[in-house]
């Protein structure tokens, strides 16, 4: 009789295989969307990445006469002696770790010395007159510092990369002229 009781309460192989299956089928269902909110997270640290950025941009346009640094981007580390926005930025930052996206799987930081590009067509202008290749833009439409690829591919192609603006607004979309 124990047994038999014993047996009843069991679950056959085909029962635990069902239930195996189930829960495959869930957690593949899941991880799609754990892996994106990991990567939202990443995406915002980036965002206060470039506002430490934007501030240590405000405090070098302050001590240098409201003049914008000059400054060269790599992508693959230094091709010559000309700044870079670690060099250049250095002394505000405090720490250059700041320029580091924690989605750069590509190591850029490491070979370049930041994860970030630098909008050189802004150059030693004056920070309250900027301009782009003789377009009026306003400042909420002027990227200065920006991810140097799509770290931040897994949110969507709208939402890729993440840009610091001219006025200190950060968005993590491309604002040109006539678009939003």
């Amino acid at each position: 009789m124990r047994n038999t009781r014993a047996r009843a309460m069991a679950f056959t192989l085909v029962e635990l295989l069902v239930a195996i299956s189930i829960i495959s089928v869930l957690a593949a269902l899941l991880l799609p969307a754990l892996s994106r909110g990991k990567e939202s997270g990443r995406a915002t640290f980036c965002q206060g990445n470039l506002h430490q950025i934007g501030l240590a941009l405000q405090l070098y346009v302050d001590e240098n006469k409201n003049i914008m640094p000059y400054m060269e981007d790599y992508t693959n580390g230094p091709a010559s002696n000309q700044p870079t926005i670690n060099l250049v930025l250095a002394p505000q930052l405090g720490s250059t770790n700041v320029l580091c996206c924690p989605s750069d799987s590509q190591q850029l930081f490491q070979t370049s010395g930041s994860s970030y590009s630098w909008d050189n067509l802004v150059n030693t202008q004056k920070a309250d007159n900027l301009h782009l290749m003789n377009l009026s833009l306003t400042m909420t439409r002027i990227p200065l510092v920006y991810d140097k690829t799509t770290f931040h591919a897994l949110l969507g192609a709208n939402h890729a990369q993440n840009y610091l603006y001219a006025d200190g607004h950060i968005k993590n979309l491309l604002i040109i002229s006539g678009t939003q």
